[in-house]
C-alpha cells in the first residue's frame, strides 16, 4: 500500500509538472504576406505553421499579421500584439530595417523575439539582449562564406552590389571581412528597385573578374533577368536569398549554374529535414524555400523550449531556447553567446532537375561558423 501511494504520488507530480511545462504560448507573428518581397514572408510562416501542425500541441496560439514591407506598419502591428493581445513571444520579421524598428522595443517591454531570417549587425553585438535570438543567421554570415569561396575559386577583383540599407551594408561587409583579392566599385542601389541598367553598365566596363551582389526577392529577379540579356559574362556570385526555391521559377535559364552560399538546402542529408521537405511539400505542393527552412526551425525551437519551462518564467524559458534542443533541418545547430547561430555554410549551384530550378549542394565551406559580433554583446 504505501509503495502505491508514493507512485501515485510521483505521477500527480509529474502530471502538475507536465501542465505547467504545457502552459499555452501566444506568437505574435508579423510578417510581410503582400507588395514587394511577401513571397520570402509567406514561406516562413508556412513553414513555421507546418510545425505547429506536426508538433500536435494545442498549447500555442499564432497569431499573424501582414506588415507590408512598411517599418511604421510593422511597430503598430508589435504595439497591438503587445499591449492587445498579450503575446508571449514576437517573431516573423523578414527585412532588416523593420527588425531594427520592433526588436528592441519588444525585448524592452519583456517580450521573446525569435527572429527567423533577418540578422541586422546592430542587434548582434553592442544592441543584444537576452530576449532577442536569430535562429536563422547572422546578416553577414553567408556573405562571409560568399567572400571566402569567391578567393578559394581565384578571383581578384570583385564588384560589390547591394540594396541601402542595413542588411545590405552587413552583406557588403561580410563578404569583404573574408574576400582576399581587391574590391573594384562598391554600389549601393535604392530597396525595392527594378531597373539595374546604370548598375549592369557600370559592371560591364569595370574590368572586374566576378560580382558579388545581394539583392532578395523581386530585386534579385529584376537584376538576373537584365543582367543575363545584357550580354556582360562577368560571374556572379551571390548569398541563397536571389538564388532561393520560391524566386528560381521566375529567374530561369539566367540563373543556371550560379554559386551561391546558404547554410541550407533541400538535399541536406539528415532525418529531421528529409521529412520537413517531404512534408512541406505534402502540405503545401511546392519546394521548400530558405525561408520555409528558417521558419520550421523558429516553430521547433519554440516547441522545444516550450516541452521544459513556462514561457511565464523568463529565465528558465530562456535557459530553454538556448539549449536549442531540438532536431534542426540543418543538422548541428546551436548557439553562439549572443544568441545567434553556429552552423555549417554551403556553396551551392543553380541547376535544373526536370522543368524545376532548383539548387544542389556543391562543397561545405564553412563549418560550425559563428559572427563577427560576439565579442561586442555583454551576454
Amino acid at each position: 500500500m504505501k509503495l502505491k501511494t508514493v507512485a501515485l504520488a510521483a505521477a500527480l507530480s509529474l502530471t502538475s509538472a507536465f501542465s505547467a511545462l504545457a502552459e499555452p504560448v501566444k506568437v505574435g507573428m508579423i510578417t510581410t504576406l503582400s507588395g514587394g518581397g511577401a513571397g520570402l514572408g509567406i514561406d516562413v510562416r508556412d513553414g513555421f505553421m507546418l510545425a505547429v501542425k506536426k508538433s500536435g500541441s494545442k498549447d500555442i496560439e499564432v497569431v499573424i499579421e501582414d506588415d507590408t514591407r512598411k517599418p511604421d506598419i510593422a511597430v503598430q502591428l508589435a504595439d497591438k500584439m503587445i499591449q492587445s493581445e498579450k503575446v508571449d513571444i514576437l517573431t516573423g520579421i523578414i527585412w532588416s530595417n523593420l527588425a531594427m524598428a520592433v526588436v528592441p522595443a519588444a525585448t524592452a517591454q519583456g517580450k521573446f523575439y525569435l527572429s527567423p531570417n533577418a540578422g541586422p549587425s546592430a542587434l548582434a553585438g553592442k544592441g543584444c539582449h537576452a530576449n532577442y535570438f536569430n535562429v536563422a543567421w547572422q546578416n553577414d554570415n553567408l556573405a562571409e562564406a560568399a567572400g571566402q569561396f569567391a578567393t578559394e575559386t581565384g578571383y581578384k577583383n570583385s564588384f560589390l552590389l547591394a540594396p541601402n540599407y542595413p542588411a545590405g551594408k552587413d552583406m557588403l561587409n561580410g563578404y569583404k571581412r573574408f574576400y582576399k583579392g581587391d574590391v573594384n566599385n562598391e554600389v549601393y542601389t535604392q530597396l525595392g528597385q527594378k531597373d539595374y541598367a546604370a548598375e549592369i553598365a557600370q559592371i560591364r566596363a569595370s574590368g572586374a573578374d566576378s560580382v558579388y551582389f545581394f539583392l532578395p526577392g523581386g530585386m534579385g529577379i529584376a537584376f538576373m533577368k537584365q543582367y543575363a540579356a545584357s550580354g556582360v559574362d562577368v560571374p556572379l556570385v551571390g548569398p541563397a536569398f536571389s538564388f532561393d526555391q520560391g524566386i528560381l521559377q521566375a529567374v530561369g535559364e539566367a540563373a543556371l549554374g550560379v554559386k551561391n552560399t546558404s547554410q541550407w538546402n533541400k538535399d541536406l542529408d539528415n532525418a529531421a529535414n528529409k521529412d520537413f521537405v517531404a512534408s512541406f511539400q505534402a502540405e503545401y505542393g511546392r519546394l521548400p524555400s530558405l525561408y520555409a527552412s528558417q521558419g520550421y526551425d523558429t516553430a521547433n525551437l519554440i516547441l522545444s523550449a516550450m516541452g521544459k519551462a513556462s514561457v511565464k518564467d523568463a529565465d528558465a524559458f530562456r535557459a530553454a531556447l538556448k539549449a536549442a534542443d531540438f532536431d534542426s533541418v540543418r543538422g548541428n545547430f546551436s548557439f553562439a553567446s549572443n544568441q545567434h547561430p553556429v552552423q555549417d555554410i554551403y556553396v551551392r549551384e543553380v541547376v535544373k532537375e526536370g522543368d524545376v530550378f532548383t539548387n544542389k549542394l556543391v562543397a561545405k565551406t564553412m563549418e560550425n561558423h559563428s559572427n563577427a559580433y560576439v565579442g561586442d554583446c555583454n551576454l
